[in-house]
């Protein structure tokens, strides 16, 4: 048991809000010092393991270009073109999105997650999709913020449920190289087909609980029709 006193220290490291790299590094020294590890062993270890993951900050070079293009009214025209489309709602674009987001997994293609997509464009479409009404809108608070919580979840379940059909996912290697080395060899195609059920499922009940959001946004628009009449 203590060879995992590294987790301890990252979650004290976490609870106390220090800096995560700083933590995250001290607990790997400090593991591979309890099992006996040459440090520079253990130095080696962080350096390859830096360096095999280094395209991981690649998704970084992104965040200025989304700000850019916020600043200049992506935002706006996201919502004004969701709301020249009469039959759009925002449980119908929240559940587009989360259908294609499974299926871009399932193809082991990456769409960019919740800072390229789902807060610069995902959320502004969905809440454009709520009510055009300018006084409406401010008795609604509580239902863009429901709409901002299950946009999020829309690229979870996507993207959590999908990309375990993915034959070279990263998650079926990291499974696949766990179960390897506790002598217990399994086939990635085997783990991509019985992902692929629990990944059908996951996407009808979405769509079935974006469906049911909906109708709870007509019921409070509706709501705040009475308050605006009186």
């Amino acid at each position: 048991m203590i060879k995992l006193v590294g987790i301890l220290i990252v979650v004290a490291g976490l609870a106390l809000k220090l800096n995560p790299v700083a933590t995250v590094f001290v607990a790997g020294i400090v593991t591979g010092l309890i099992v006996k590890m040459p440090i520079t062993q253990i130095l080696e270890l962080i350096g390859k393991t830096f360096v095999a993951n280094r395209t991981m900050l690649v998704f970084l070079l992104t965040l200025p270009a989304i700000g850019l293009l916020e600043k200049h009214g992506l935002k706006e025209y996201s919502a004004t073109l969701i709301r020249s489309i009469k039959a759009a709602t925002a449980g119908r674009v929240i559940s587009i999105y989360a259908l294609l987001r499974w299926l871009s997994s399932v193809l082991g293609l990456r769409l960019g997650g919740h800072p390229v997509f789902v807060r610069p464009l995902l959320v502004p479409m969905a809440e454009g999709a709520v009510t055009t009404d300018e006084e409406l809108k401010s008795k609604l608070p509580h239902v863009y913020e429901r709409v901002k919580g299950l946009s999020a979840a829309s690229e979870n379940y996507g993207n959590f449920l999908g990309q375990n059909i993915f034959v070279a996912s990263a998650g079926l290697l990291l499974i696949q190289g766990v179960m390897d080395a506790a002598n217990h060899p399994v086939s990635l195609a085997k783990m991509a087909l019985y992902s692929l059920p629990a990944g059908i499922v996951c996407m009808v009940l979405a769509v079935i609980q974006f469906t049911r959001f909906d109708n709870w946004v007509k019921a409070e628009i509706e709501k705040a029709k009475g308050g605006k009449d009186q």
